[in-house]
């Protein structure tokens, strides 16, 4: 080998500036695999959360309705509704009205003959003239006797009872004149009439039926509806009691005559809440008075309530149905899944409303998987890249690989 010559050996600056270049490249070189190391970790470390996120439909609660609807059976029934008995004994002399037949109030219905009652009278009247005539003369007996005694002929003893007697007597025949009038009272009866204005409903009597006194010895004669009015009792579930108030309106319609309704009015209240069913008895009127309407019918009661302030609706899918309770899956900020214990109103059936539990802002997840829980993380579907299909663990495995 031969020796260089000086002027071909590198000068120490060149050298330096050789050796700077070179550390420069390869802190360049170092720094570039670092960054693309740590770029492809952030990109794998993305995509694995992606594919592990759980794809959701997210809906958000509909505000309710400024007025629902409460729709109630009831029963409809007339405004007055009498059973007409017999106040005497004897036999069914004649009827005069029969079932459908309109009546005033105190029109004939039937006739009774009593013999009986007959009878009494006569012997009560022979009981009372009798009486009368022990009465005149205990009242001539006292007058003498009082006569006597001013000229001392009796003693003041005797014309006492003479005078005690004929006060006695005087009572007798009070009593004898208020049987009388008794009886003679009891023979009014004997015409059957109509106490109010309405229809007869029911004759349960012919013409010689033995006829029993009072309403517990024997079989109603009559019956007798005023339906130019008519009352409807229904059933309010505890929750909406509050609501119901005096002159609250209200539609009423019977199950043969749909799509056709009648105004019905509140008119009063139990104001108590049965503690077997937990509702509240309410009476409504409707007019009747052209007799569309029957007495004893089944009919829906309409009731317009205003609607609670707050109240959400959510489609019955939402639903999850847990151990603990009903929930409602909602997406957190931080893209998890939380539950929410919520309050149930009514059921719409393919809606329900939401009383407590829910804000109008939540994000909740429609058709929630059975497995979600809370803490999981979700992605909803709205967002970019959510229909993407998930990948597999050995698709991770190699995308890690191949950074």
């Amino acid at each position: 080998m031969h020796p260089f010559n000086e002027s071909e050996r590198p000068s120490p600056r060149r050298l330096r500036l050789i050796g700077i270049v070179a550390l420069i490249v390869a802190a360049s070189l170092a720094c570039f695999g670092i960054m693309r190391r740590l770029h492809g970790e952030s990109v794998l470390k993305h995509r694995i959360e992606e594919t592990a996120a759980t794809t959701v439909n997210v809906i958000s609660p509909s505000a309710g309705e400024s007025k629902q609807e409460l729709v109630l059976p009831s029963n409809v029934q007339a405004f007055y509704d009498a059973p007409i008995y017999a106040r005497v004994p004897g036999y069914l002399k004649k009827w005069y009205v029969d079932i459908g037949t309109k009546v005033k109030a105190g029109d004939l219905l039937a006739e009774i003959e009593t013999p009986e009652l007959d009878q009494q009278v006569r012997q009560a009247q022979a009981d009372l003239a009798t009486a009368v005539a022990k009465e005149r003369l205990a009242g001539t007996t006292a007058k003498r006797w009082q006569a006597m005694l001013a000229s001392t002929s009796v003693s003041k003893q005797e014309s006492d009872e003479k005078s005690g007697d004929f006060d006695a007597k005087k009572a007798t025949v009070s009593a004898e004149r208020a049987n009388v009038e008794r009886l003679q009272a009891l023979t009014s009866f004997k015409r059957i009439v109509a106490p109010f204005d309405g229809v007869i409903t029911s004759r349960k009597t012919d013409i010689g039926a033995l006829i029993n006194a009072g309403s517990g010895s024997g079989p109603e004669l009559f019956r007798i509806a005023d339906t130019h009015k008519l009352r409807i009792y229904v059933q309010v579930p505890q929750t909406y009691a509050s609501q119901i108030a005096i002159g609250m309106h209200a539609d009423l319609q019977l199950p043969e005559q749909a799509g056709r309704t009648y105004p019905a009015e509140v008119v009063s209240t139990s104001n108590a809440i049965n503690e077997t069913s937990r509702t509240l008895l309410v009476q409504l009127e409707v007019d009747n008075s052209k007799g569309i309407l029957i007495a004893g019918s089944y009919a829906d009661v309409h009731f317009d309530l205003p609607s609670s302030s707050g109240v959400l609706q959510l489609p019955v899918t939402a639903l999850l149905f847990r151990r603990d309770g009903l929930k409602v899956a909602v997406v957190s900020s931080d893209g998890k899944a939380t539950l929410r214990s919520i309050q149930l109103g009514r059921d719409f059936g393919t809606r329900v409303e939401v009383l407590a539990g829910l804000s109008a802002n939540d994000r909740v997840i429609d058709s929630p998987p059975d497995w979600l829980a809370a803490g999981d993380l979700v992605r909803p579907a709205e967002d970019p890249g959510a229909k993407a299909a998930p990948r597999t663990a050995e698709q991770h495995a190699s995308s890690g690989a191949a950074q």
